[in-house]
């Protein structure tokens, strides 16, 4: 199976895993019985950790598709390379970086391993040129 296939699944692992993280955190600040609930109405926003670590699990949600569709196309078009296996690599590790960077609040860093991933991204569309 190509490296490229493997951090893609990775890379679905930690997006249950932060989807699952996020709604721990939302249930302990808004409480077991408004998750249990319909939902109707607007909740109070989520503050601190619970709201980052929202935050940071919509992001995931925003680059993972790229990611995704240029793994996929990768693998299906046997475009494997040295620099889309790094590509792949640095996509998954980053973002994992990303999670608790983004849950503490570090600022400048996240950033940084943001832009890591997304570099990540852009290594795997450069393999299909």
């Amino acid at each position: 199976m190509p490296t490229e296939i493997q951090m893609l699944a990775w890379a679905i692992v930690l997006g249950i895993v932060q989807l699952l993280l996020a709604a721990v955190a939302m249930t302990r600040q808004r409480g077991l019985k408004w998750n249990a609930s319909a939902r109707d109405g607007q909740p109070a926003p989520l503050t601190g950790v619970a709201a980052r670590l929202d935050r940071a699990m919509r992001n995931f949600l925003e680059t993972f598709p790229f990611f995704a569709a240029a793994a996929l196309a990768v693998a299906v078009t046997d475009s494997t390379s040295a620099a889309s296996v790094l590509g792949a690599q640095l996509y998954f590790w980053a973002r994992l970086a990303y999670v608790p960077l983004y849950a503490f609040g570090v600022p400048y860093l996240r950033s940084l391993v943001w832009a890591v991933s997304l570099w990540g991204i852009l290594q795997l569309l450069w393999a299909l040129c």
